[in-house]
């Protein structure tokens, strides 16, 4: 299984951004992906994650209302659209693949299995 995320980059606050993530290299007939952050020195902590085939998704509490995740299924590919920037949303993103599905809530790092090199997001004041 392989994760390429893409799409970070630097934005002023208040900005927007929209990740990719996508997979490739397996057959399962369903998965989930998921969204992670690490800031330098803190913990990687959940974004969001998306089942592929019934379409459900989970949000974190700080992305819930700005943040928004899609999936292309055609394409194995995942997206996550990210409104309203604030400076504490700096952080190296990473996306992740989860083949025990469906998930019913976003769940912690090590229930995923495989996982993207990550992608640097940086929001300046």
């Amino acid at each position: 299984v392989q994760l390429q995320a893409s799409g970070g980059g630097l934005v002023q606050a208040g900005g927007s951004l929209t990740l990719s993530c996508a997979a490739s290299g397996f057959t399962f007939d369903d998965y989930a992906i998921g969204w992670f952050r690490q800031a330098p020195g803190k913990d990687r902590e959940g974004v969001s994650c998306i089942n592929a085939n019934d379409g459900r998704a989970y949000y974190s509490e700080f992305a819930s209302g700005r943040f928004t995740i899609s999936i292309d299924k055609a394409k194995k590919t995942v997206f996550l659209q990210m409104n309203s920037l604030k400076p504490e949303d700096t952080a190296v993103y990473y996306c992740a693949l989860d083949p025990r599905v469906p998930r019913f809530h976003l769940g912690l790092p090590y229930e995923y299995d495989y996982w993207g090199q990550g992608t640097q997001v940086t929001v300046s004041s």
